[in-house]
């Protein structure tokens, strides 16, 4: 007798994997200030040099303190990215004795206006102009710093550093803060630079972004970009 055997084929359904999130490659940006600024010690405000080809921080010869300022734009980082590394180099063109800078937040805007004390006498700063920042202006002349000379972090980014030709800087503490300002821009006033001022003589001349571009201020990123969609996965089988 024969036996009729029935053969199901059996409907195999396609199996689709999810993306998965494509890994980034490390990159590395070269930033120069998007602006910069010297405060000098003065009651009413009046110097400034915006536009100037340097900045100071220290002390002069009379105990006049100056401290540089400056902000990074970092609108070409995307939102999301993993900054693994930061570094900033500014060169010192003119030193008056041996000192050492350190690194400060900046907790509130300033300015950069046109003012401009040129190369020889620049150490005296120049009449401030509109939206300059000065001892105690952060935008000349109507708006002011809660504290004279600046409003900052006390703990610094970066400890005080000697300045020798230049002066680089790199810290896990800038890390952290570069990585606040590219999540949350609006908090992102830059730093400032504090000499030793408990001495005279002590004040640092460095390059400003307006000097060639091979010695103003560079500011040097390593990151990791937010992950990418990946590609579709296996296809039906």
């Amino acid at each position: 007798m024969l036996l009729a055997v029935s053969v199901h084929a059996q409907k195999r359904r396609a199996v689709r994997h999810p993306s998965a999130p494509v890994v980034q490659p490390p990159q590395t940006i070269v930033l120069a200030p998007s602006k910069d600024n010297t405060l000098y010690e003065n009651g009413t405000g009046a110097l400034s040099n915006g536009a100037g080809p340097h900045v100071f921080a220290g002390s002069n010869a009379g105990g006049g303190r100056r401290r540089a300022v400056l902000a990074i734009n970092l609108a070409q980082i995307p939102r999301g990215s993993r900054v693994t590394r930061v570094s900033l180099k500014m060169r010192v063109s003119m030193s008056i004795s041996a000192s050492s800078v350190s690194l400060h937040a900046l907790l509130a805007d300033w300015g950069e206006g046109l003012s401009n004390a040129g190369v020889s006498n620049d150490g005296g700063g120049a009449p401030s102009q509109t939206n300059d920042a000065t001892w105690i202006h952060r935008f000349y002349p109507n708006v002011r710093w809660t504290t004279p000379g600046g409003d900052f972090v006390s703990a610094p980014d970066a400890p005080p550093a000697p300045v020798l030709n230049e002066v680089t800087w790199e810290t896990a503490q800038m890390v952290t803060r570069v990585q606040q300002w590219v999540d949350e821009p609006a908090t992102n006033f830059g730093w400032i630079v504090i000499g030793n001022e408990s001495f005279t003589r002590s004040a640092q001349r460095f390059d400003s972004r307006e000097a060639p571009a091979a010695t103003r201020p560079a500011l040097t990123i390593e990151y990791v970009g937010p992950p990418a969609a990946g590609a579709a996965g296996p296809g039906p089988r």
